[in-house]
């Protein structure tokens, strides 16, 4: 579990393909000496196993689910990736509950300065779009931001000159795509509440009107 706060801008050294699957070998300024091999490290939002370290480096193994969906197959040496490490229970909770599983690939359909901020948009896919509400969280790129606002296809964010500097973000433009995780807690109301036309009934108005809720 992560928190969406970016610890360290790494840049990829190696993307070594195998088969289906790749090893990855990002070059990072986090203190290794607090990191060991089988740690969790959020990738561009994505959940990677340390597998190997080196003086200045971590490497991860890549599988082939994560290289279609997430968009490493795009990586190559030289590009910059948000790393943050696993959060510990006892640190504040900054940003939000991020799990490092990616819901999509989003792009990048917008951009534009206002009073030093940047304002993005990004077009999603469909099926997004009943976790995507204003003033929501969402990951991207692992990066824990709020939703500006919401349109059938599309949200905007702002981000601040500081977030702009801490992570990948100010290198994003127009046609760029990014990953995105939506907020863990939206997915379990919706499987708690159950489908529309399910078969498994889940929790309803009703349910809890009957039971004093209400």
């Amino acid at each position: 579990m992560f928190t969406g706060l970016i610890e360290d801008i790494g840049k990829v050294l190696k993307l070594e393909r195998r088969g289906d699957a790749a090893r990855l070998t990002a070059g990072t300024m986090l203190p290794l000496s607090g990191i060991k091999n089988g740690d969790s490290i959020a990738v561009n939002g994505v959940c990677l196993t340390v597998v190997a370290m080196g003086s200045n480096s971590l490497t991860f193994d890549v599988s082939p689910e994560t290289l279609r969906t997430a968009g490493f197959g795009r990586l190559s040496p030289g590009c910059a990736v948000n790393l943050e490490q696993a959060l510990r229970l006892s640190d504040r909770l900054g940003g939000h509950l991020v799990t490092g599983h990616i819901d999509a690939v989003a792009t990048i359909s917008g951009r534009r300065e206002v009073s030093g901020n940047i304002v993005l948009t990004f077009r999603f896919p469909a099926e997004c779009a009943r976790f995507i509400v204003p003033k929501g969280s969402i990951a991207i790129d692992g990066i824990s931001l709020t939703v500006n606002s919401v349109t059938a296809d599309s949200f905007t964010v702002n981000i601040i000159p500081h977030t702009a500097g801490m992570t990948t973000l100010c290198l994003r433009k127009v046609g760029d795509e990014v990953n995105i995780e939506t907020d863990i807690i939206g997915k379990y109301v919706e499987r708690l509440l159950g489908e529309k036309g399910s078969a498994s009934v889940g929790l309803t108005m009703q349910g809890l009107l009957e039971n004093g809720f209400g």
